[in-house]
């Protein structure tokens, strides 16, 4: 990293962020593993971009990077080495399909919560100087509710939580809602039921979390819809591509374009770059609102 040339880079964000409008950053999480938080927002990334967006997918997961493996895409360089300084964020940037730009995950971290000061402010550094345009950054978080995916979301602008019809879906979707909030000052989530049987299905799923959230927490929650089973999900993983991609007809792929779709319909962003910045600011100092 070029510390000299902060000023230049600084104007020149500027300018990205007067000439080319903010930055929506969205990460996808759920708590539980095996609620499809991957496919989602693999499919959700390439919804987005086939609506004209210029799409960025994060690999979160820093233990069991996946996404390049559902994808099938053949990886060199991930986000550890963009922390230890040995290249930029564009130079691990991958293409992935329907135009969506793809960062590795970092399997040489195993938690951001101890990486140095020095390497903390490269990264801020690294997504303040990222040059690959892009509207919307979709973040895959990790299962569980460990200091990543708490960073993660927390540094999020929006959180997409997955819920479905599994044992502990809705206690570990509440868990994380809960310390997000509790400790983050979070209070809005978009919920979204996936591998459901019907619409009336992922409402009964949406009432009981909303139900114990109203209880316990200052929270808002919005029903995003559902993602019903589909047959054409496991036909896509088995070809290492996105169901919107290959089975565009299908209901899920519906599903998930209108999911892109409501994204519209968020409060707007706002802010130099859209929150790159903030982001990657929050993201390596815990989060904090």
């Amino acid at each position: 990293m070029h510390m000299h040339n902060l000023g230049i880079h600084q104007a020149d964000g500027l300018r990205r962020a007067d000439t080319e409008g903010p930055v929506r950053v969205i990460a996808v999480t759920g708590g539980k593993g095996g609620v499809g938080k991957t496919t989602v927002s693999v499919n959700l990334a390439m919804a987005l971009s086939r609506q004209g967006r210029r799409v960025m997918l994060l690999d979160a997961d820093l233990g069991l990077a996946n996404v390049d493996v559902l994808l099938g895409l053949k990886t060199e360089r991930n986000l550890s080495h963009v922390i230890s300084g040995q290249c930029s964020l564009d130079e691990i940037v991958l293409d992935g399909p329907c135009g969506v730009k793809v960062l590795p995950a970092s399997s040489g971290v195993t938690s951001l919560a101890d990486i140095t000061t020095e390497q903390s402010s490269g990264l801020i550094w690294a997504f303040g100087e990222m040059r690959t345009p892009i509207d919307d950054l979709v973040i895959d978080t990790a299962a569980g509710i460990a200091d990543n995916v708490i960073r993660f979301s927390a540094a999020a602008q929006d959180i997409v939580v997955v819920v479905n019809d599994e044992p502990a879906s809705i206690t570990d979707a509440y868990a994380l809602i809960k310390i997000l909030s509790r400790d983050h000052r979070i209070n809005r989530f978009q919920i979204l039921a996936n591998k459901t049987s019907s619409l009336a299905e992922a409402r009964r799923l949406y009432d009981k979390l909303a139900k114990v959230t109203a209880r316990f927490l200052e929270v808002h929650l919005n029903f995003m819809g559902h993602i019903p089973r589909d047959s054409s999900i496991k036909k896509a993983i088995a070809r290492q591509c996105g169901v919107v991609e290959h089975y565009p007809q299908s209901r899920a792929a519906k599903a998930f374009e209108d999911m892109a779709k409501q994204t519209e319909r968020w409060p707007q962003v706002s802010g130099s770059r859209g929150c790159i910045e903030f982001f990657a600011e929050r993201l390596v100092h815990g989060g904090a609102a």
